[in-house]
């Protein structure tokens, strides 16, 4: 298990002496969900009315609500830039390096997924220690028991970032395809707003809601925040971490590219 160790802690170490170099990075996460939580909250809190609802026991401010919805968006553009770091290195060709090391693939792939994850935990972590200061709070235990929800939709996202990062092989297709994924996945979500409001307006657009994995993600991290377990949103969250993992494998298969070169 030495070299296995090995490598984990150097991908991961260096997936940390990167963020720790690009501190822009570290500030642009926090940025954008406060805005979020300062500006548009501001202006929603007397249109969006909202009832009670599990795992809330009385009515809630809309600041409360998006609170968890923010976690995920900073777990969500924090996969999709190690999405982006990956094709980089790709191009620069330090992937390539990687991924010759004489371990098993997935294993490179996943000490990646680990590092990456990691930051998101921090991130977010940052994120709910400003918003307390907000004067948005939740339970003490709660700041505890949502640590490994955000690690389970971390690792969620960031396996989504992997298996895009597989597809896209320039630079320059990041940003379009990035867009395509990175917005509705947000907004066709219940970060914003619960799913019985959208069904009030569509319930087609509610059934997209309803499946969309990142809606449960953010589900599991709302109930952790109050220290419940929602089964239901910690199932899905896992069968899509498997499902967005496996492709990126397929992905990354070495077979498959020399397929593809061969026809």
């Amino acid at each position: 298990m030495r070299p296995y160790i090995t490598s984990l802690r150097a991908i991961v170490g260096r997936e940390a002496l990167r963020f720790l170099h690009q501190r822009e990075r570290f500030v642009a996460a926090l940025v954008r969900p406060l805005v979020w939580l300062v500006v548009f909250a501001a202006g929603f809190r007397a249109a969006l009315g909202l009832s009670i609802i599990p795992p809330y026991q009385t009515y809630i401010t809309y600041e409360t609500y998006i609170v968890p919805g923010l976690c995920g968006m900073i777990l969500l553009f924090n996969g999709m830039q190690g999405s982006l770091s990956l094709v980089y290195d790709r191009e620069m060709g330090s992937m390539r390096l990687l991924l010759t090391a004489p371990l098993p693939r997935g294993w490179l792939l996943f000490a990646k997924l680990v590092g990456s994850t990691a930051i998101s935990i921090l991130q977010a972590l940052v994120f709910l220690a400003i918003a307390a200061a907000f004067g948005v709070t939740t339970a003490p235990l709660g700041y505890l028991t949502v640590i490994p929800a955000l690690a389970i939709a971390g690792l969620m996202l960031g396996a989504l970032g992997l298996a895009l990062s597989s597809f896209i092989k320039q630079l320059e297709n990041f940003a379009g395809v990035m867009n395509f994924v990175i917005f509705p996945m947000f907004f066709l979500s219940s970060a914003l707003y619960p799913l019985w409001k959208m069904a009030e307006s569509s319930e087609f657009l509610h059934d997209i809601c309803a499946v969309n994995p990142f809606t449960h993600a953010v589900e599991l991290i709302r109930f952790a925040l109050y220290g419940q377990l929602n089964l239901p949103a910690l199932g899905w969250t896992i069968f899509a971490t498997c499902a967005f993992m496996a492709f990126a494998l397929w992905g990354y298969d070495p077979a498959r590219g020399l397929t593809r070169r061969k026809n």
